[in-house]
């Protein structure tokens, strides 16, 4: 089983970008090439976990916020100012 990275969405980013950079520069053998190329790929599916894992954690937090307590009920008419 692959090992797991620690890397934040940063840093994973940051090697990807790195990768490429390397890759479009016409100078890696093909063998190191293939090997970046499967490299980036495993630190593109690490950003995608991790930008999924903020979105749903995004989403519990937007559904677990309380309605406004500054709307009236139906059965309440009354003003308040507290």
């Amino acid at each position: 089983m692959p090992k797991k990275s620690s890397n934040t969405f940063e840093e994973s980013l940051k090697k990807l970008e790195d990768i490429i950079d390397q890759m479009e520069s016409d100078q890696l053998p093909l063998e190191e090439l293939i090997a970046k190329y499967e490299e980036g790929n495993t630190l593109r599916k690490q950003c995608e976990e991790l930008l999924l894992s903020a979105k749903k954690r995004l989403e519990t937090l937007k559904d677990s916020t309380p309605a406004s307590s500054t709307t009236a009920t139906d059965t309440d008419d009354e003003i308040r100012l507290f």
